[in-house]
């Protein structure tokens, strides 16, 4: 096995292609998109079929996996903890060209590009990726992120412990947050609460009660479906929500004159009620909105 992988600029090709995607996409990547592969040296490259999860390109010359995908139905899809991902060797004989392209990607130490299903169609992209551990008793290996630029470089993974822990605690963050956002904007039908607005590039999937705060956990019951605007104000507490549900706007904007937006997109809701899922058990949960709402009033008071 060759201690340098031969397709390491191809890899730093597909890594740098997949984060444009996904800063472009907001984190979710359409499978559409993701199909179209990318361009490396005037050669088209696949990024896979999203088929099946491990994936070598017909443009390599060396053994090793370039990508890895998960499923949204793959039963290893929440095997993760602070130690990384798990990953599970294709069904079937364990030296298959999919299982010795995963294998080899552990022995070279050498980056992929990791796709993990997050909604129908939609896929968080994880690059640069390293395959660390490999145990073929349970025909598993584990994933851990790397760092863009250093390990990206020639002798593969170098990053010490602490920091590939610190990689994965963010990555798991943010397969958290995504899920959180499918699941805020189906259940609110993608439509504001408060305005009704249904243009799904202006909403978006709101906190009521922080991250940092131990009881702002990523659940549809601490989430609101919110357009930009209300969604800054509520961000800002210039707008609150009371615990049954009902929209106030702080009163220094409710007396101030600014034009036909201030009037028609704030002042206009003050002691509305919101729209609320139709599941009870996505409703938003009054113990959070009254914790907020407290931040609000003292805010402006």
């Amino acid at each position: 096995m060759a201690t340098v992988d031969p397709d390491l600029p191809i890899r730093q090709a597909a890594i740098e292609r997949a984060r444009q995607l996904a800063q472009a996409y907001d984190d979710l990547v359409p499978v559409e998109i993701l199909r179209q592969g990318f361009v490396f040296h005037e050669q088209h490259v696949s990024f896979g079929s999203f088929q099946k999860g491990i994936h070598r390109a017909r443009v390599q010359r060396g053994a090793a996996a370039l990508t890895l995908m998960t499923s949204l139905r793959d039963p290893y899809a929440d095997a993760y903890g602070d130690a990384g991902f798990a990953y599970a060797y294709r069904a079937g004989p364990i030296d298959q060209a999919d299982n010795r392209a995963l294998r080899a990607a552990y022995e070279l130490q050498t980056p992929l590009v990791y796709f993990r299903g997050i909604g129908p169609g939609q896929y968080l992209v994880v690059a640069p990726m390293f395959v660390t551990a490999d145990d073929p008793a349970t025909r598993t290996v584990r994933l851990e992120p790397g760092l863009p630029v250093q390990d990206m470089q020639p002798g593969g993974l170098v990053s010490p412990p602490e920091i590939r822990a610190y990689a994965t605690r963010e990555a798991r963050y943010r397969l958290h947050q995504q899920r959180f956002k499918l699941d805020v904007m189906r259940a609110y039908r993608h439509r504001c609460a408060i305005c009704a607005l249904r243009e799904r590039a202006l909403v978006q999937a709101a906190h009521i009660v922080p991250d940092a705060d131990p009881a702002g956990v990523a659940a549809v019951v601490n989430g609101l479906a919110l357009c930009a605007i209300h969604h800054l104000a509520f961000d800002r507490n210039l707008l609150g929500i009371d615990p049954g549900g009902v929209v106030h706007i702080a009163n220094r904007l409710l007396h101030e004159i600014d034009g036909p937006m201030l009037k028609a997109g704030l002042q206009g809701f003050h002691g509305e009620q919101i729209a609320v899922p139709r599941s009870p058990g996505d409703r938003p949960d009054p113990m959070r909105l009254e914790q907020r709402f407290e931040i609000f009033r003292r805010a402006a008071a």
